[in-house]
């Protein structure tokens, strides 16, 4: 089966029967969703075949998030963080030795992945995070803290970035199993939207981790984390467009309530702004199948598809009135899920900085 046909069938027959539940925070958990996915063959989309992945482009990562946002966001992001920031720094940065033990779990289901970056103290500036990692003998100790963490409490393994030194220079990245001892996961965040994705506090209490369970050399963790989120933002882009759809979708099924040319006119205005946030999405995902610098094009696919998707939503819930003023309405819950997509893996305000300081460095 074509794998265009093999997510269209996945998206229909698992992800729509669990949409409803999931938008309430009672469909399946985070590693159930994972889990699921490998079945089809869709938890190890971009790692290779060798290592028991699908070896599939960014390009055909984008088309399969977008595909499930159009239907669930909670999977959208589970699926994503799982797919980009939890698995591809692995690929980018890790040893033989670390492919071999982490990728085919990844790929199975057997774990889910997370990426642990972000600091209640620290928030979109990542160089000042605090969580620090002290040598040990020939290891490290982990301790501190992370926030907003996706997945958090269903992964079986966390990409962490702690602190080694001073400065972007003195962050290291690490590999960390969810059973280590002195790790804990705080319960998941009871959030506006995208209930049925895992938001919580990760806590590091002097969690032992072996030198070989280094990502790259030390002080190499803030290279891992921006490449991260490169890659990252193509997968939110995704989303965003997924959902800015599903909202198009829902006011062309309520199209007996459009009134008129103005009701229109704003339809017709969102689904331009859809088709080009798509487009540029594409564009950031083919330059990192050509594996050529994303940085800019993957913060003006992020901030414009996000912005987009928030819009989108404002527009649904005004085209669909008086119906979505319940808040079980379609388009009331992708734009409790939308505003989420203008904050994580970078607010639009640090997309806005990247974009002109790229400008500026030409």
């Amino acid at each position: 089966m074509r794998l265009d046909d093999t997510i269209a069938a996945y998206v229909d027959q698992v992800i729509r029967p669990a949409a409803t539940a999931m938008a309430a925070g009672r469909g399946p958990r985070p590693d159930e969703v994972v889990r699921e996915a490998a079945e089809w063959g869709l938890a190890g989309l971009l790692i290779p075949r060798t290592h028991g992945g699908a070896g599939a482009t960014h390009l055909e990562f984008a088309g399969f998030i977008e595909a499930v946002a159009r239907v669930c966001a909670s999977s959208a992001v589970i699926l994503d963080v799982h797919l980009s920031v939890g698995s591809e720094p692995l690929l980018l940065f890790g040893t033989d030795e670390q492919l071999r033990r982490t990728l085919p779990r990844l790929a199975s289901g057997e774990w889910t992945g997370a990426f642990a970056l972000t600091e209640a103290g620290s928030g979109s500036d990542a160089a000042a995070l605090a969580t620090r990692a002290d040598r040990d003998g020939d290891g490290y100790r982990l301790t501190g803290s992370k926030a907003f963490i996706t997945n958090c409490g269903a992964a079986g393994v966390y990409l962490v970035m702690a602190r080694t030194g001073p400065g972007t220079r003195g962050i290291t990245a690490f590999i960390v199993d969810a059973d280590s001892p002195g790790l804990q996961a705080g319960e998941p965040l009871h959030k506006m939207g995208l209930a049925g994705s895992w938001t919580g506090e990760l806590i590091l209490d002097g969690v032992p981790v072996g030198a070989s369970n280094r990502l790259g050399e030390e002080g190499m963790g803030f290279r891992v984390a921006m490449a991260a989120l490169d890659s990252g933002r193509v997968g939110i882009s995704a989303q965003a467009v997924g959902i800015a759809q599903g909202c198009v979708d829902d006011v062309v099924s309520h199209r007996a309530g459009l009134d008129g040319r103005t009701d229109e006119t704003l339809l017709a205005d969102i689904h331009s702004r859809v088709v080009a946030s798509r487009l540029l999405t594409r564009q950031a995902a083919q330059l990192a199948d050509a594996g050529m610098p994303l940085t800019r094009e993957a913060a003006i696919a992020k901030l414009y598809a996000t912005d987009t998707c928030v819009a989108a939503a404002h527009a649904a819930v005004e085209l669909c009135a008086p119906d979505s003023a319940g808040r079980d309405h379609p388009v009331a819950t992708r734009m409790r899920d939308a505003k989420a997509s203008q904050i994580y893996e970078g607010t639009n305000q640090v997309q806005r900085l990247v974009i002109a300081r790229a400008l500026l460095l030409d």
